[in-house]
């Protein structure tokens, strides 16, 4: 993967709530790491077919893995085009290089 390929900048971002003295809960973005990363959005073509799986992630986002961040299923991808839900997290070729995300937009209600 190229860097000229990853020309979208996304935060992986950890959200957590927290209850204050009176028992509201309010919530809260952590950002872990912010990189340029490679976005592919959902389309008909044979890659798309085989993740049928899947039906649900919208995007695929591919991007270094980051020293010491473990990216998981618990965390949200943030980036100008709006918040995606990680479904599925998987190491390119298990070579440990790169990390493949497929996700899915997050639409506000309303």
């Amino acid at each position: 993967m190229s860097f000229g390929k990853m020309n979208t900048t996304i935060d992986i971002v950890l959200s957590t709530t927290a209850k204050d003295a009176e028992g509201f809960s309010t919530g809260a973005d952590l950002v872990l790491a912010t990189v340029q990363a490679y976005r592919e959005g959902r389309h008909g073509n044979e890659k798309w077919a085989n993740r049928a799986q899947f039906s649900e992630a919208t995007d695929l986002f591919r991007f270094r893995v980051i020293p010491g961040v473990t990216v998981t299923t618990a965390m949200v991808v943030i980036n100008d085009g709006g918040r995606f839900e990680i479904t599925s997290v998987e190491d390119v070729k298990g070579r440990g290089m790169y990390i493949e995300v497929l996700a899915k937009e997050v639409k506000p209600s309303g």
